[in-house]
């Protein structure tokens, strides 16, 4: 009989349990990720797992449907995408006689916990099946297909859903399994038509998915700076075709050579008539025309293992560095008010039901798409600066600045070069025009440097008077977090140094106090785990082989052990948690035992800084010794490859909010600290951190950060991430990990959180 065994401390009893995993008929990436990740959980913890093939209809079926996993049964399998274990519509699942043929199976198998991957239909099918499972189990009791004893022991079914979809349509989650993926792909188009279209000055017009959710358009639209979306949630206003022959033509005359308007499927005017590619396109102007799963999985095991027969079913979901469980028929009941207050015209609710995140990527997009520069100037002038090493999204940040300082009535003013070129008078204004293009581009169109203004700070002082900067964004890594500290220190001395301003961390490392996330990071992680995956699928002809990987990071682990839990790595060393001798025999024994397996492959991967003396090269040597006449190893320094590239639709994104808010706090602080005919500020909350933190973006002053920064290993002493280094080891099937469980995901309530119910009633 199949089992999940778990001892309870209280009563030291042994309880059955067995967990099945079966998807619904799309195939969203990342759903492999999640299926792997919940096998392996699973199986740490005691449960044998199994696989139900082809979806609801393998559980109907049953049979071969229903098969064990094993360990190695999802080993390469990170990379690909669709779903390896198959999906199908099912017609007899909704009828109870299929039910029943389900239940009978899972009851023969000793199965009482459910884990779902799927949309709001599959997810709505499972908890109706949990809701009328004591009614199965009495009808297969009563026509003999089953023993009272063996509905005894499934006296109860636990549900656990995870949410996969590419349209983002399900309420209550941030982003779906297969969203991000989605997201690359449709950037990948935008930014291989956009060279065309600057050349020959056109407009494109692309329409992607989306037949009630505009998630998709929204976030693109944002991530490559379009003129004009359409999405079902918020139709356009009446007359929107003369509204767009006007947006088009004033960017053209701003200088623009390219206009790109994005449009969802499932568009419609307030009407409700559909809006189409066609009807787009024929809209005559003078302008030529054309046309974040691995952690998701952990947790849906450690719902079912927590679930008790008064549990209602849940999803989880990640909403920003935070796994959340939320009731499953909380958010299908949402999911489907949206529908609703479309139809009865409630377009406002529609986008506030969708969420936070949705509606400030909405806010975002109509700010800097649809709002007209005003006439009238504020006579304020915010200076931009990018400090450190470059990294992908930079550039999107400073465009939505210069774009929202603009629509503020501000002067821009661009600072190349750094603080070096604060010192040296490399300030000039920065138009519109100017940054049109810049959310797709790697690196830094400012130019940045790594020093601090030091010796610097009295010319800096003297330029912020001669080009009359009244604030700063400072844009960077863990150098533009310790340079705003010395301008903020150096007020005492130079007045001229009491203004505003904000930092905006923006690293590959993600090492910047105050902030969980950091611009640049994604884009980091995304090369790494890129890279990983050829390495690994270059090792399944040959076998037998382990490689080193050399991540970059500094002292901060965060790219290696991100990168090790995307990748499937065996182990990743970083500086904050101490590794020895012993540690790396350890992981040589696990190698060995590993090259037993099927799985004849091993991947380590190395903070860059992660310890002194055990260099790369250093367990490159040790590997290699004592992997002799077992394994061979090869040794990878991915260096700042890392660093470059096009930035991807997370850091274009962050980076645009970023960007766009840090205009929006600076406007108010201004307004704040402005005293007898001058801006003066010296408190420490006019010198912040713009972070992301948990769930929201918050400024947090500089000098408050300075007690949780190791300034000598530049890292935060507090870094978020680490709680996640226990998963990495039981996905690699280490034997004795300890894994703290003490920050359980609690369950949360959708319709709190947004405040509306059906009929926009509160």
């Amino acid at each position: 009989m199949c089992s999940l065994v778990t001892q309870h401390n209280a009563t030291d009893l042994l309880r059955e349990h067995a967990i099945v995993m079966f998807k619904q008929p799309f195939c969203a990436t990342g759903m492999n990720a999640a299926v792997r990740a919940t096998v392996r959980m699973g199986i740490y913890t005691g449960a044998k797992v199994y696989f139900v093939h082809e979806g609801y209809q393998g559980l109907v079926d049953g049979g071969d449907n229903i098969k064990l996993a094993t360990w190695e049964s999802v080993s390469m399998m990170l990379h690909l995408g669709g779903t390896v274990i198959g999906s199908a519509r099912c017609m007899d699942f909704k009828e109870k006689w299929g039910r029943l043929k389900a239940a009978c199976n899972l009851v023969k198998l000793g199965i009482t916990n459910l884990c779902v991957i799927g949309g709001d239909g599959s997810l709505t099918g499972a908890n109706q099946f949990r809701t009328e499972w004591s009614e199965l189990l009495a009808d297969l009791t009563k026509e003999g297909k089953i023993s009272a004893e063996e509905a005894k022991r499934s006296s109860h079914l636990n549900i656990v859903g995870m949410v996969g979809s590419i349209d983002n349509d399900f309420c209550g989650t941030d982003m779906t399994i297969g969203t991000d993926s989605a997201l690359h792909r449709i950037i990948e188009v935008v930014d291989s038509i956009t060279t065309t279209a600057q050349s020959h000055q056109r407009t494109f017009i692309l329409e992607v998915m989306g037949r009630h959710c505009g998630y998709l358009a929204l976030v693109t639209a944002l991530a490559c700076g379009a003129d004009w979306v359409f999405i079902p949630e918020m139709p356009p206003e009446e007359n929107w075709e003369e509204h767009l022959c006007k947006r088009l033509i004033a960017q053209r005359g701003r200088g623009s050579r390219l206009n790109v308007i994005i449009l969802a499927e499932g568009a419609q005017d307030r009407n409700q008539k559909p809006i189409t590619c066609d009807q787009v396109k024929n809209v005559r102007y003078d302008i030529p025309q054309s046309v974040e799963g691995s952690r998701m999985g952990v947790e849906a095991v450690m719902a079912l293992l927590e679930a008790t027969p008064e549990t209602p079913a849940c999803v989880v979901s990640l909403s920003g560095n935070m796994a959340i469980r939320l009731p499953l028929m909380e958010c299908v009941q949402v999911t489907k008010d949206v529908t609703v207050a479309m139809t009865e015209g409630r377009f406002e609710d529609a986008v506030k039901l969708r969420g936070k995140s949705f509606q400030n990527n909405w806010d975002t997009y109509k700010m800097l798409a649809h709002v007209t520069p005003p006439e009238m100037k504020s006579n304020i002038n915010i200076a931009i600066i990018n400090v450190g090493a470059p990294c992908a999204g930079m550039n999107a940040a400073v465009r939505a600045a210069v774009r929202v300082g603009i629509i503020q009535g501000h002067q821009m003013l661009a600072v190349h070069d750094g603080f070096d070129g604060l010192a040296n008078g490399q300030i000039e204004p920065i138009i519109w025009a100017q940054v049109g293009g810049w959310t797709g581009k790697g690196g830094s169109n400012l130019g940045t440097k790594r020093h601090l203004p030091g010796k610097n700070i009295e010319q800096i002082s003297l330029n912020i008077t001669k080009f009359n900067i009244h604030s700063l964004i400072i844009i960077g890594g863990f150098e533009a977090y310790l340079g705003g500290l010395e301008l903020v220190t150096a007020r005492e001395m130079y007045e001229e140094l009491c203004i505003p301003m904000v930092v905006i961390p923006a690293t590959v490392s993600n090492n910047v106090p105050g902030s969980d996330f950091s611009i640049g990071a994604d884009t980091a992680l995304n090369t790494i785990t890129m890279t990983c995956d050829r390495i690994k699928q270059s090792a399944a002809g040959t076998k037998r082989r382990v490689f080193i990987i050399e991540t970059m990071g500094g002292y901060c682990g965060y790219l290696a052990t991100m990168a090790g839990l995307s990748s499937g790595a065996d182990d990743a060393y970083i500086y904050e948690e101490p590794f020895h001798i012993r540690d790396l025999e350890l992981n040589v024994e696990h190698l060995i035992e590993k090259m037993k397996t099927s799985v004849k492959r091993g991947l380590i991967l190395r903070n860059s800084n992660a310890n002194e003396n055990y260099t790369t090269q250093f367990l490159y040597n040790l590997y290699s010794e004592e992997g002799k006449g077992t394994f061979d190893c090869r040794m990878n320094v991915l260096g700042h490859m890392q660093q470059g590239g096009t930035p991807t639709p997370f850091d274009r994104n962050f980076g645009t909010k970023m960007g766009s808010k840090s205009v929006l706090w600076l406007t108010d602080k201004l307004k704040e600290c402005y005293r007898h005919g001058r801006i003066f500020a010296n408190m420490p909350d006019s010198a912040c951190v713009l972070g992301m933190k948990k769930r929201s973006l918050v400024f947090q002053p500089l000098a408050s950060l300075k007690d949780d920064t190791d300034f000598e290993h530049r890292i935060p002493k507090t870094e978020w991430w680490l709680r996640l280094r226990p998963i990495l080891k039981i996905l690699a099937k280490y034997d004795t990990v300890e894994m703290d469980t003490s920050e359980v995901a609690a369950m949360e309530h959708v319709i709190k959180k947004t405040g509306l119910v059906k009929g926009g009633k509160m």
